[in-house]
């Protein structure tokens, strides 16, 4: 079902909106003119309504490929409203806003040596994160990702087009400020190709004989992968680092968070000034045992000038056993707190906005949470759910809790609907690390949830960190229908690496709708031996298909985890919010995506 264009403009309204329009973008007033007066249709990109990819049959050993599945349909979830929805919606809705989400890209450098890897020799499980088999093709999958938001650029359902995307955080994996950068790149549209240290060369774990433990694909034979059934693919590593990776963009301004992996080394511990010398280094641990000698000697214990001056030393003059000579990028260096926002400042100006979320008053304040009018609807507000001390999950410092009570209830009487974003979710608040000399209450997920569900202005609170597609309802504290959704997205860098768009609509019958759509990063299901950008996106997916420690199937999520209609009580009366004021945004999204596709005004 779609809906037509909005008839609420006036004519004369309608010819300054497109003089207006065509004088911003530089685009022809005729054309632009013509496309805004074309009724909505619903949009054609591949979604997971019409094709789902799932674990398929056995290749060798152990390991599977993936093949294609039948599509799945939206579930209309009824857990806030507790009535079965009226049919008569679906010819008389309306689209209020409609958006892409993003969390967990964990953009890698697979080669710096600020990497832990070789921790999954010591405990494979408790460190699967520290090495996967495609560390070097997380750009790949990135811009596969990029192209496949973009592509639906017109919602599948009514053909309302894209008016911003939100990222939930974990964009970096290892707190480096290259890994950073490539982020940007990839949501900006950016060309770049994913190296560092040497030009055209890897320099890893993956192509060196002394990592067992390690997935080389030029020979897996004697790895553990290997001897799993991982695939010989030679020239993978070569491919990975020599080709330009170029996403071509958002054609939406992007909205951005911290994750822990943002905030702390591997997303869990502070920082020492040995690990911020070894990213930029020439020495890259093989060995587990020297590499824990190594770093977490500088972790622990090593606080004595004798301690120091070894280490000095030995870094110098190569005497590091179980490591390597690689060539030191200054580019690897570790970010400091307030360098993630600031990173976010150096951008293209379109599709915007510089800072994405993050303002200059964030930089002078230091303060890491923001909120914003996305569009004339919507009121978004930007956590940071981050530990600064230590542990992957998070919470909410009072001072931010409060803020975030005064934003809502602001909210509320400008009578806008919100989107919450943060990292955590409300599975993971429960971390009450903190130095003793500034102590501060942290709020967790049962108070947090409490806040949201008692306003009513609140719709949706999206986040990630735990890598699986998942929904949740909270339902209001005091019993009455309504309250607001929570979606969790999953990852890029376990499968299904899988990110979403979602759809607000007015049934115009007293209720509400979001509807989520699961997206697939555009890449062939079944890989064909492919290494061209593209073809590296769909191996990723296929070695991360085949991860023997974790459950990958799980991460799917259940049916009511993935294409929903998830319905609510209207926060207010919805025909406040004029058919031509949502026709003008429509039109100012149309524009802006018209420039887009021309490769935006120069």
């Amino acid at each position: 079902m779609h809906n037509a264009r909005v008839p609420g403009l006036s004519r004369r309204a309608l010819i300054g909106t497109l003089a207006g329009l065509s004088a911003t973008w530089l685009l022809p007033r005729d054309a632009l003119g013509s496309r805004l007066s074309q009724t909505l249709v619903p949009g054609t990109a591949p979604t997971t309504l019409d094709q789902t990819i799932r674990i398929g049959a056995t290749a060798q050993g152990s390991y599977r490929v993936l093949a294609a599945g039948p599509g799945e349909r939206y579930i209309p979830r009824v857990d806030l409203t507790g009535v079965a929805p009226s049919p008569a919606r679906i010819g008389q809705r309306r689209s209020l806003f409609y958006c892409g989400h993003f969390s967990d890209i964990h953009i890698i450098d697979a080669q710096s040596p600020g990497r832990l890897e070789p921790l999954i020799a010591f405990d494979h499980s408790l460190f699967g994160g520290a090495f996967r088999p495609h560390d070097p093709l997380t750009t790949h999958v990135g811009a596969a990702m990029v192209r496949s938001v973009a592509d639906a650029r017109f919602s599948p359902l009514t053909g309302a087009p894209l008016a911003a995307a939100f990222v939930t955080g974990d964009s970096a994996d290892q707190l480096s400020e290259l890994e950073t950068r490539w982020y940007i790149q990839l949501l900006d549209g950016t060309p770049f190709v994913p190296n560092s240290g040497a030009p055209d060369v890897y320099e890893g774990v993956q192509a060196w004989s002394e990592t067992y433990w390690a997935y080389h694909p030029d020979d897996p034979a004697g790895d553990w992968f290997g001897d799993y059934g991982f695939p010989q693919v030679p020239g993978m590593l070569e491919a990975a680092v020599t080709q330009t990776v170029d996403s071509g963009g958002l054609p939406s301004p992007w909205y951005t968070v911290y994750g822990n992996h943002d905030t702390l080394y591997m997303g869990t511990f502070a920082v020492p000034a040995a690990l911020k010398q070894f990213a930029v280094g020439q020495h890259k641990y093989y060995d587990w045992l020297a590499l824990g000698l190594g770093y977490v000697q500088g972790w622990a214990a090593d606080i004595t000038a004798m301690g120091r001056a070894w280490n000095a030393a030995s870094t110098n003059i190569g005497a590091l056993y179980g490591s390597r000579r690689v060539t030191p990028d200054p580019a690897r260096k570790l970010l400091e707190q307030r360098a993630f926002m600031q990173a976010h400042f150096s951008t293209s100006t379109n599709p915007g906005p510089v800072g994405h979320g993050f303002t200059q008053e964030n930089l002078a304040s230091g303060r890491t949470y923001w909120s914003a009018d996305v569009g004339p609807l919507m009121r978004v507000f930007g956590l940071n759910t981050c530990n600064q001390i230590a542990g992957p999950d998070g919470a909410v410092p009072e001072e931010q809790f409060e803020w975030l009570r005064e934003g809502l209830a602001q909210a509320g009487r400008d009578g806008r609907l919100c989107f919450v974003l943060s990292h955590h979710n409300s599975l993971t608040l429960e971390n009450d690390a903190q130095l003793a000399t500034n102590p501060q209450r942290l709020v967790h997920a049962e108070e947090l949830i409490a806040l949201l569900a008692s306003n009513s202005c609140v719709i949706a609170w999206l986040n990630g960190h735990t890598h699986n597609n998942t929904i949740i309802a909270h339902p209001r504290p005091d019993g009455t229908p309504g309250g607001f959704w929570e979606i969790t997205t999953a990852s890029c860098i376990d499968f299904p690496q899988q990110q979403q768009v979602l759809e607000v609509i007015d049934n115009r019958d007293g209720t509400l709708s979001i509807f989520t759509t699961v997206l697939d990063h555009a890449s062939p299901t079944e890989w064909d031996g492919d290494l061209s950008a593209t073809g590296l996106a769909s191996l990723s997916r296929q070695l991360s298909a085949n991860d023997w420690v974790e459950s990958p199937t799980m991460r799917i999520g259940s049916p009511l985890d993935r294409n929903t209609e998830l319905l609510l009580p209207a926060p207010f009366d919805l025909s406040r919010i004029t058919d031509a004021a949502i026709e003008q945004a429509q039109a100012a999204d149309q524009a802006r995506i018209m420039a887009w596709e021309s490769g935006w005004p120069t």
